[in-house]
């Protein structure tokens, strides 16, 4: 038993004192003081819960937003770009010394390769062209 079901006892302990007081005249009366109270009570408890859970809806909508959020800015595409680029040329002089012209061009292929790959990653639509809209009302036209 919590502090909250000690004084909702009291209550109804003094609530009980009062009838036997007063009188059975008082009752109807005094036992709609006491089923305000508890009403009172309820009504706490269930707005304490409400506000409990939209706190915590609020809290997973902002880490699920957070989560969502695309991490490919332009900055890590372009440093991609640059760090595959200097790595192809160390790579591009061992294609040659060991392939010759065909050992440099799988290199290059392969740089092509790698690059092209984080790009159809980072924009889907690379692959599968431009993305078809499935009905009218879904590009905010209507007629």
């Amino acid at each position: 038993m919590d502090a909250r079901d000690t004084d909702l006892k009291k209550e109804l302990d003094a609530t009980l004192q009062t009838r036997r007081e007063l009188g059975e005249e008082y009752e109807s009366a005094l036992v709609d003081s006491f089923l305000e109270k508890v009403d009172q009570r309820i009504d706490g408890a269930v707005e304490r819960r409400v506000r409990r859970q939209l706190a915590e809806q609020q809290m997973v909508a902002a880490r699920g937003s957070r989560a969502t959020r695309p991490t490919d800015s332009w900055g890590d595409r372009f440093g991609f770009a640059i760090v595959s680029l200097i790595l192809a040329i160390p790579l591009s002089a061992i294609g040659g010394a060991f392939g010759h012209l065909p050992g440099v061009i799988a290199t290059w292929v392969g740089v092509v390769g790698v690059n092209f790959v984080q790009a159809a990653r980072v924009n889907p639509e690379l692959l599968g062209g431009r993305r078809r809209r499935t009905s009218p009302e879904s590009d905010g036209w209507k007629d």
